[in-house]
């Protein structure tokens, strides 16, 4: 597929996007910026979480494994509808009685200001290094099949994209990103359906024969009951939840869509409705990687070593025009997806909980509003610093699913611990030993997951390691919670 003719596609994507984003933020203020006027419907703010939540993540690299872990994926996202129990009936009206902006205000109203910075800088670096991994793997497969062949180089085309980015999202914020996140997830899934249409249309087989045929293969297989093996099936389970409940529940970017609902209630039926429709679409994406794999498999096409090639490679250059626009589209949605709505919320949690922006009394609307559009275009700029390392460092054989999910057990673990002891427990924490706690806990579980094996009989961690992250950060401030009230004792 010619180079130009994929950046049409994605130029008139980009224009429909504008489109939307100029009609929804035409009349933003900052109320609409940060929590679009607590006006948004409940039933957009959970279709357009389904781009944000799979992003072009879900989008390639998981059909890319699916040879090489079949579809043991989908114990993960069992898990993860039970953890949208724990946030839609724990979380959401806790945030809604406290009437936060930034989730973190419950940090600081429970331990202090110390906590609440600590854990809007975990949210910060965690999801700068997240959303830097999810655009760098869409941008990557540009670079490839669009930006090599014309000859621009990648440090010239990831600017451009999240250029973009900001034209549409500084102004409108979360008013206008639950519009454009409909209009994308929307894009998505059709470019999903599309694929899986296509590559069984080729292969000569209605849905009849594609069931038949991927209920009889290796890669189709879903449970994994080895106890030591990284997907094995209860650790996939609790590590789904745990990875649901921080990086959804825990997490700035998500939360602040869904407290831009009218209230609780609403709330509530936007994150039970997003669970279920996530089931279907995640099983779609598996579905498809079998089908692609397949599908290469009986016309003897070799695929790239590097998984996350795979989906593009059979795309562009062996299913045809139609496929290769489908996955162009599909694409495209799932990049702006996953990177847009962060800038928004990385400024929110920056000016929340650094500045005390909402409390600054020497600053009138305007100021504030130049504040935040320049903290907005700061935060674009240290996500393309981010991407550009990652572009130095990274082999390119590494899953970016595995890099997201690996970089969440040791970035989130603290904040899921900050969260469990203030709502589980009556401990009193904070002061200068609290950030120094939650840098030691991921520390120790790097050095604990590195001999894992040797120590426990074969045992190896795979996203559970999240948990005891949590755990060695809940253990750690406990105590010193004891220490300092000893020494107060005496």
């Amino acid at each position: 597929m010619s180079p130009w003719l994929i950046l049409a596609i994605a130029a008139a994507y980009f224009g429909a996007v504008c489109g939307v984003a100029w009609w929804t933020g035409r009349r933003a203020d900052a109320s609409g910026y940060f929590l679009g006027n607590r006006e948004s419907r409940w039933w957009v703010v959970a279709f357009g979480l389904i781009g944000d939540s799979l992003s072009g993540v879900t989008y390639i690299s998981v059909p890319g494994q699916v040879a090489a872990k079949a579809f043991g994926y989908f114990q993960m996202v069992v898990g993860y509808v039970l953890g949208y129990v724990v946030i839609a009936e724990v979380l959401v009206p806790l945030y809604y009685r406290l009437n936060l902006t930034s989730i973190y205000g419950f940090l600081g109203q429970r331990f202090g200001v110390t906590a609440q910075r600590t854990g809007a800088t975990i949210f910060l670096v965690s999801r700068v290094l997240g959303a830097a991994a999810r655009l760098y793997l869409a941008a990557n497969v540009f670079q490839r099949f669009v930006f090599d062949p014309l000859g621009v180089p990648f440090w010239v085309a990831v600017p451009c994209i999240l250029a973009l980015m900001l034209a549409y999202t500084i102004r409108g914020g979360i008013r206008t990103l639950v519009w454009t996140d409909l209009l994308q997830s929307g894009f998505l899934v059709l470019g999903l359906v599309m694929s899986v249409v296509i590559i069984g249309t080729d292969m000569g087989l209605g849905a009849a024969g594609l069931m038949g045929r991927a209920w009889g293969s290796d890669m189709t297989r879903v449970f994994d009951w080895d106890w030591r093996s990284p997907g094995y099936f209860w650790k996939q389970i609790l590590a789904g939840m745990a990875i649901t409940v921080v990086m959804t529940g825990l997490d700035q970017n998500n939360m602040q869509k869904t407290l831009s609902c009218p209230d609780a209630r609403q709330a509530r039926k936007n994150l039970y409705a997003f669970a279920m429709v996530q089931v279907p679409v995640n099983l779609c994406f598996l579905f498809l990687g079998w089908l692609l794999h397949a599908h290469a498999r009986e016309k003897g096409i070799v695929l790239p070593t590097a998984t996350d090639h795979v989906f593009p490679e059979l795309a562009l250059h062996h299913l045809g025009t139609l496929a290769a626009v489908v996955f162009v589209v599909g694409l495209t949605a799932a990049t702006f997806n996953s990177a847009d709505s962060v800038l928004t919320t990385l400024t929110t949690s920056f000016c929340f909980d650094f500045l005390g922006l909402e409390t600054r009394e020497d600053l009138g609307e305007a100021g504030r509003a130049r504040i935040r559009r320049r903290v907005h275009v700061g935060f674009a700029v240290v996500l393309l610093w981010v991407i550009l390392v990652l572009k130095s460092y990274q082999g390119g054989n590494v899953p970016v699913i595995d890099m997201v999910m690996g970089l969440a057990s040791y970035t989130y673990g603290p904040l899921l611990g900050l969260f469990a002891l203030g709502l589980g427990t009556r401990v009193r924490v904070g002061g200068p030993w609290l950030p120094v706690v939650c840098v030691a806990a991921p520390m120790a579980c790097a050095w604990i997951a590195s001999n894992s094996a040797q120590w426990l009989g074969g045992y190896r961690f795979g996203t559970e390691l999240l948990l005891a992250n949590g755990l060695l950060t809940m253990a750690g401030l406990a105590l010193l919670a004891r220490t300092r009230d000893a020494g107060q004792a005496s």
